[in-house]
């Protein structure tokens, strides 16, 4: 499977959490605690919006290990972003190359997906042939997560994100089932439009991968007040992972089964998952 994180607050360098905290998701990519496998080495990804606001996101994507990768260090060390996604993949099946990497982007969105459609090989006709003709030329790898992501924009994910993943996961789960193929959909999913983030925990048989959300940051300040690096941080500032980056009691919840979270200015969101056949 892979280890991801989504952030959403005031501006840092990718750094501070690629690189610096003691789980970070570098560390993952070599010692997952909570994951599949331990070593995610398949390729990584981290796609960002600019401080300036809102807008399409930059993009880099590497096939080789994070961990070895001196232009990711670079790059995290003199890149600053108020929001951003980040991912280490280990392939399920899928080849190793940059197209198969997360995020996927589309115009002002990204996407990054830890899980699986189980028999891809077996769906993914079906599944492909759901995706509105327009969008089609755009899919560029051969995963299971992109074809996700095409899906969830053919089902309105622009105008209606959490209704169009539950109509993605509807369609794979009824395809699935079509083919005999038991328990197909398992799924942590992060997409943004680069103003509010959404996230859903989600997987057929009921028993999903990891994920949790970062308590609010005003909690945290009464909880550790001689925490410099909290201290800076706004009340506004949220974090996913799939797996906590460091042990601060308190400082991280698990989002729960069959879930779905927004991220945005004001109250944030947290809901119920359902898949809904298209």
């Amino acid at each position: 499977m892979c280890r991801w994180l989504a952030y959403s607050g005031t501006p840092i360098r990718l750094e501070e959490l690629l690189y610096k905290p003691r789980y970070s998701l570098i560390d993952q990519s070599l010692h997952s605690r909570l994951g599949v496998e331990t070593t995610n080495g398949d390729g990584f990804g981290v796609g960002w919006y600019p401080v300036e606001g809102p807008g399409e996101p930059a993009l880099f994507r590497g096939v080789g290990p994070a961990w070895s990768d001196g232009n990711l260090r670079e790059l995290a060390r003199c890149t600053l972003s108020p929001l951003f996604l980040a991912h280490i993949r280990a392939s399920t099946g899928t080849p190793v190359q940059q197209s198969n990497c997360h995020p996927f982007r589309y115009q002002n969105w990204l996407w990054l997906h830890n899980g699986s459609i189980r028999d891809f090989a077996r769906l993914k006709r079906d599944l492909i042939l759901a995706v509105d003709p327009e969008l089609y030329p755009y899919l560029n790898g051969s995963t299971d997560s992109e074809v996700m992501f095409y899906l969830a924009l053919t089902f309105g994910l622009r105008d209606r994100p959490v209704a169009a993943i539950e109509r993605m996961a509807g369609l794979v789960e009824s395809v699935g089932r079509a083919y005999g193929v038991p328990n197909p959909l398992q799924m942590t999913i992060a997409t943004t439009d680069g103003d509010r983030t959404w996230c859903v925990r989600y997987s057929s048989e009921g028993h999903s991968r990891s994920l949790y959300y970062s308590t609010e940051i005003s909690a945290l300040h009464k909880l550790y007040p001689e925490n410099k690096s909290l201290l800076r941080l706004s009340d506004e500032t949220r974090l996913i992972v799939s797996e906590p980056l460091g042990e601060l009691e308190g400082a991280w919840q698990p989002v729960p089964e069959s879930s779905y979270g927004v991220i945005q200015k004001g109250d944030d969101e947290l809901g119920h998952f359902e898949p809904a056949v298209p």
